[in-house]
């Protein structure tokens, strides 16, 4: 990682925000990945919640335990050791998705858009290992980075007031997955049968920022037996090691 400075801003009277960069990028999400790791295993006191982004990490901490001069200087020692720190291999979350017709209701839209085949843009969507930037929105919603740019497409002039969890989307040059039931603006293409949030789950949220997601393309009969078997808690969660990836 670069050993170019952040920008520390003051954010209210309890919290810090490190920024790195104007952009989005691999490189810049990986110091962001890096300190937010790097801080959860300090053991600096008073920190009560850390949110990453694409380009930043607020620190929300206890002025009552830690001042600001003491985490903004805490901080800034974990920075500096940003350059020789090994982040931890990022694993690949899978998810099965049916693409087009009533999962995908905006895919006339993205195909007409890019002067693509339905075939084409399942292709296309499917074919890239997305990395997780940041995780916002609704819980668990993911922020993915590297799609292609031939399926960009802007949001709808109209958002929907309910967008069903699982719903694939694309906005702009990104893609996501509506992980609740929500209003949203993404172009719809598929819907994925698994949940990516469940609060009833020992771990609600099976993936985390710096992993990547892999969209694996179903037809209606898989899509209906995951279903099942997500309803009745017996679906098997395909997670592991990027390095293992195939």
């Amino acid at each position: 990682m670069s050993n170019e400075q952040a920008r520390y801003l003051t954010f209210g009277d309890r919290g810090l925000v490190v920024e790195f960069g104007n952009e989005i990028s691999p490189h810049i999400s990986a110091k962001v990945r890096g300190l937010h790791i790097a801080a959860q295993d300090s053991g600096i006191p008073g920190i009560i919640s850390m949110n990453p982004t694409y380009r930043s990490l607020m620190v929300e901490y206890d002025p009552g335990v830690i001042r600001h001069k003491e985490m903004l200087a805490a901080l800034k020692e974990l920075e500096e050791k940003l350059g020789v720190m090994k982040l931890p291999d990022p694993d690949i979350f899978i998810v099965p998705t049916l693409y087009g017709g009533e999962a995908g209701p905006d895919m006339q839209t993205v195909m007409e858009k890019n002067a693509l085949s339905e075939q084409e843009v399942v292709s296309i969507h499917s074919g890239t290992d997305y990395l997780i930037y940041m995780l916002g929105f609704t819980p668990g919603f993911p922020y993915l980075g590297g799609m292609d740019k031939k399926l960009e497409t802007p949001r709808l002039a109209n958002p929907r007031t309910k967008i069903r969890g699982g719903s694939v989307g694309i906005a702009g040059s990104q893609t996501g997955i509506y992980s609740i039931d929500s209003p949203g603006g993404w172009q719809l293409i598929g819907h994925t049968p698994i949940k990516l949030y469940d609060p009833g789950r020992e771990k609600p949220i099976l993936y985390k920022t710096g992993d990547y997601i892999r969209f694996q393309p179903i037809d209606r009969d898989e899509y209906d037996r995951i279903t099942t078997e997500v309803a009745a808690n017996a679906y098997q969660y395909r997670i592991f090691p990027m390095k293992e990836a195939h």
